[in-house]
């Protein structure tokens, strides 16, 4: 009896690999492989070496295949969500130069700042990419390479974000999507297409790139006889033009045209993350105006630092990440990495408000709280992006979904319950992103929508929790100390 055909979904985060096995009808899953990555640098830079992603690539599968007890024969399809914004630069081998850039390499701060003013200011790359320039954006990475290591750019025959790399690794095609070009800075969500002028502006050749799929659904070839070998599948096995990580959790909860439609996520995990998807394509410099992987639009906006951050305050203090109490009189700004949102590359922590009664418990929870507090107000942007009132009553009243390792904790929880004051969901499904390349690699070889597939799988249900009332008092006081705060204070003076 031939056994019930299996999709691979993979997440290339920046810390690991996971590679999700699952059933090809039902979603259900058969079986997650992990394998870790490995993370460089200091003062800002922050580097790893695409060649382990590849290995971390073929460990999880091997894994997973393990774990899942399917049989090799049985996988269908494979698709790669990957770690947004990362630059690789490829030689005439097609192998790494150098380590790649990551979204959170903080070094081309004043590259981006430079490229801002180069096309006319924040409007006008809005008008054309959907976003302004930041430090993590992989144009300004690329313009931070021409003046810093211009022996390499030398070298260079290709550039490719994270998840290209490893769709060529396993398909052979140099072949991207919408939505994880958006998030490039070279893209013009606009015209659907590179932007020459910008391309020019940044001095990176258009054939240095790879080709668009118009969905990340797409189907782009098969597994290669090499990559088929390595990972232990037949050659045979469809591989998706897959997605970047944000894109790809939308899919896994249903969110897109098949589906909910501007429906806003908070997702807490080395970063804070919001976004919504929707059909009306954002053009607001305060967000990340990116491409949505099913063919619609991503308003995303992202925090630096989030569940990384506190738990370091927490191993500063001694304590074990759940034992906090909220925050008193005290602020603390966990900007322990720089920050993006809102764009202070070069900031540090701020702590404000000590009293000889604050407990470290308090400095814990007024870690939670600066965190959550500055990923919620940019939630605030993206409501607006998809043309709703954030103030609107029934807006207010739409449910958070809550997703990434922090939704799995009860402090992080119960702090954006109470600082938010809205119903949330918390989804069942604790791997999103691979859950939405799974639906991605369904899509690829069935043909169906990847988000009418996700939303039949169920993996965006889940716990729902009413609304508590709104702790404004702790609200307004964070908001006083992020608005006042000099800059030059926030940005380690």
């Amino acid at each position: 009896m031939p056994h019930r055909p299996v999709v691979i979904g993979v997440d290339s985060s920046t810390q690991s690999t996971k590679a999700l096995f699952a059933d090809a009808v039902t979603g259900r899953t058969l079986a997650v492989g992990r394998a870790p990555h490995h993370v460089d640098g200091s003062a800002g830079a922050r580097e790893s070496d695409p060649e382990r992603w590849w290995q971390a690539l073929r460990e999880a599968v091997a894994a997973g295949l393990k774990e899942s007890r399917a049989p090799a024969s049985a996988v269908t399809a494979i698709a790669v969500a990957g770690q947004q914004h990362g630059l690789v630069s490829l030689g005439r081998d097609h192998r790494p130069l150098r380590p790649a850039l990551l979204w959170n390499d903080t070094r081309s701060a004043p590259q981006a700042a430079a490229l801002t003013a180069a096309l006319g200011g924040p409007a006008a790359w809005t008008a054309r990419t959907g976003s302004v320039p930041v430090a993590a954006m992989t144009a300004a990475k690329w313009r931070w390479l021409c003046e810093y290591e211009p022996s390499t750019i030398a070298r260079c025959t290709a550039v490719r974000l994270p998840h290209d790399f490893l769709t060529e690794r396993l398909a052979g095609v140099a072949v991207t999507d919408r939505g994880d070009a958006s998030g490039a800075g070279w893209y013009s969500t606009a015209t659907g297409s590179y932007d020459t002028e910008i391309l020019q502006l940044i001095d990176l050749e258009a054939e240095l790139l790879p080709s668009v799929a118009a969905t990340g659904g797409a189907r782009v070839g098969t597994l290669t006889t090499s990559a088929a070998e390595a990972l232990g599948l037949p050659p045979g096995v469809v591989v998706a033009a897959g997605t970047g990580d944000n894109m790809s959790a939308a899919v896994g909860l249903g969110l897109g045209g098949a589906g909910l439609l501007d429906h806003p996520v908070l997702s807490l995990g080395t970063s804070g993350t919001v976004f919504a998807a929707t059909r009306t394509r954002p053009a607001n410099p305060a967000l990340s105006g990116f491409a949505a992987a099913d063919g619609g639009y991503l308003p995303l906006a992202c925090t630096l630092n989030c569940t990384l951050a506190v738990d370091r305050v927490a191993t500063l203090l001694g304590l074990d990440r759940d034992d906090a109490a909220p925050g008193g009189e005290a602020v603390l700004l966990p900007y322990l990495d720089g920050e993006r949102t809102p764009d202070l590359p070069h900031a540090a922590g701020l702590l404000t408000g000590l009293r000889h009664a604050t407990t470290p418990q308090q400095l814990l929870g007024a870690a939670y709280e600066g965190a959550v507090v500055t990923v919620l107000r940019a939630l605030d942007e993206v409501l607006r992006a998809c043309g709703l009132d954030p103030d609107s009553p029934a807006v207010a009243a739409r449910p958070l979904r809550l997703i990434g390792g922090g939704a799995q904790g009860r402090t992080w929880v119960e702090t954006v319950r109470r600082l938010s004051g809205r119903p949330l969901v918390v989804p069942s499904g604790t791997e999103l992103v691979a859950v939405g390349a799974a639906a991605l690699a369904a899509a690829a070889a069935s043909g169906a929508d990847p988000v009418a597939i996700a939303q039949g799988w169920g993996a965006g249900r889940g716990a729902d929790l009413p609304p508590t009332e709104r702790d404004l008092e702790s609200w307004e006081r964070i908001v006083s100390v992020l608005d006042s705060a000099a800059p030059t204070l926030l940005n380690g003076g």
